[in-house]
């Protein structure tokens, strides 16, 4: 589980909490819950993106808010040591006897790079359909985290909606002065309710699941940056050197240091 998801999420709620009923007691949480708010508020704001979508991507896109619980498996050291494995055996033994070390590898991705490279695929045409292959599925997450960056744009303005929609009312009847205060609370609620599902619940989210996606299309760039480099007949080091350049440098540090400083076996010439 990604604890950062888990405290971030829950604390936000639970100092909100803690800070109305700080300021005003525990019976002063009452004020701030209100259906018809929430349904102008959430229901339209969300109404408003489904307007813009198909069914199916949207609810795609609400089932992978549980993603962000989730800790990624993306691995960029490990998925390095793969392809410096790969291009030692290519090295030693030959392109072709990458199919037998093909089925070995877990990640389908790299091993169709490695299959059209046995194949004696172009090394254009490995790149093009690899390439199309992380677009597409960029595509496909930005679908998904896209539809809470709207949502949390709607949020606001669909507060403000309600908060309109609170001060007609309001207005509409002044008779009793007493009446004016409570009203106008009420009708400042729709707007608070914009503001947590934007800033609590869909920028985080958004926020979260692209730094995913950025991650899984950085791994894949390296698969493919590796395999096109042992198809080219590069020295192992050159390629480890060639990827290791798409590591922060703790992270370059760190593998290193659990390669012996980053030395290839069979990289002499």
């Amino acid at each position: 589980m990604d604890i950062a998801s888990i405290i971030g999420v829950a604390m936000g709620i639970i100092l909100m909490l803690l800070g109305i009923i700080t300021s005003g007691g525990i019976q002063t949480v009452g004020n701030f819950l209100d259906v018809p708010s929430a349904l102008i508020t959430i229901g339209g704001s969300n109404m408003a993106v489904l307007a813009s979508r198909s069914i199916p991507e949207y609810v795609g896109a609400l089932k992978s808010y549980t993603m962000i619980f989730k800790v990624a498996a993306n691995d960029t050291k490990g998925v390095i040591k793969q392809i410096i494995d790969l291009s030692n055996t290519a090295r030693k033994e030959g392109l072709l006897a990458l199919e037998e070390a093909a089925g070995a590898l877990d990640d389908p991705f790299m091993k169709k790079g490695v299959m059209l490279i046995v194949d004696g695929t172009e090394p254009e045409l490995v790149k093009s359909i690899l390439e199309a292959e992380i677009d597409s599925m960029a595509d496909r997450h930005k679908s998904n985290y896209s539809v809470f960056e709207d949502i949390a744009a709607q949020g606001p303005a669909w507060g403000m909606i309600g908060t309109l929609i609170g001060l007609v009312n309001m207005l509409n009847d002044m008779s009793d002065a007493s009446k004016i205060g409570p009203s106008m609370a009420v009708a400042l609620i729709t707007t608070l309710y914009g503001s947590i599902v934007a800033n609590w619940f869909c920028f985080p989210a958004a926020g979260k699941l692209k730094a995913r996606s950025n991650a899984e299309y950085m791994a894949k760039s390296i698969v493919i940056e590796g395999l096109l480099s042992i198809q080219a007949g590069e020295n192992p080091r050159v390629t480890e050197e060639k990827l290791k350049s798409f590591l922060s440098p703790a992270d370059r540090a760190a593998y290193e240091a659990d390669n012996g400083g980053g030395a290839t076996e069979g990289g002499a010439e």
